[in-house]
């Protein structure tokens, strides 16, 4: 399993590898606050700011553990979110989908689904995970309910996981999908992507 920058390509959305060429359009699509609610930074607050939340998921990405995206919108061929795989597990095959945001304009949208069906294909079909984790804020119920709709098992709760910017201590909720899941899990995305 050797999970590399690569670019993905869906019907709307485009995940290509994150650069600094992305942070104009980041920092246009990530400045509300909402996005970042339960998110482990504050808010983009402005250009110079998306350029050091690129070069920090970069950095963060140069022993191998993580690959950064950026999301395109093909119709404007704008940058309008970011997602990535991380604590990625060679040895073991297995990876996590985490990091992932979109401006609001494209939340509850298609463009969300797609990612997630681009990232876990290309996980499943092309790397040959095993499992793939996502996890998120216990206090995210949406997010929860997203991840539970696709198909996405609910393994637990970490408690007191981290700390969050403004000082609360988060407990975090985990789930993961198998490969031997993913059948059914694709095609829901797939559904979920025609509606």
């Amino acid at each position: 399993m050797d999970a590399r920058a690569v670019t993905l390509t869906g019907s709307r959305v485009r995940l290509e590898p994150l650069s600094e060429r992305h942070a104009a359009d980041l920092a246009e699509a990530g400045g509300d606050a909402e996005i970042w609610r339960y998110m482990p930074r504050v808010p983009l607050a402005g250009v110079e700011d998306a350029r050091e939340y690129v070069r920090s998921a970069l950095a963060a990405a140069e022993d191998g553990s993580q690959v950064p995206f950026a999301i395109v919108e093909h119709s404007t061929e704008r940058a309008v979110g970011s997602t990535r795989y991380l604590d990625i597990r060679r040895e073991h095959r297995g990876l996590e989908i985490g990091w992932t945001w979109l401006g609001r304009a494209w939340q509850r949208t298609a463009a969300n689904t797609e990612c997630k069906r681009l990232l876990l294909e290309h996980a499943f079909e092309a790397l040959g995970a095993l499992r793939v984790q996502l996890k998120t804020d216990a206090r995210n119920v949406k997010s929860q309910r997203a991840i539970e709709r696709i198909g996405g098992v609910r393994e637990g709760v970490l408690r007191a996981h981290m700390v969050m910017p403004d000082g609360f201590v988060r407990d975090t909720v985990m789930y993961s999908i198998t490969s031997a899941e993913w059948p059914g899990v694709k095609r829901k995305l797939q559904q979920m992507g025609d509606s």
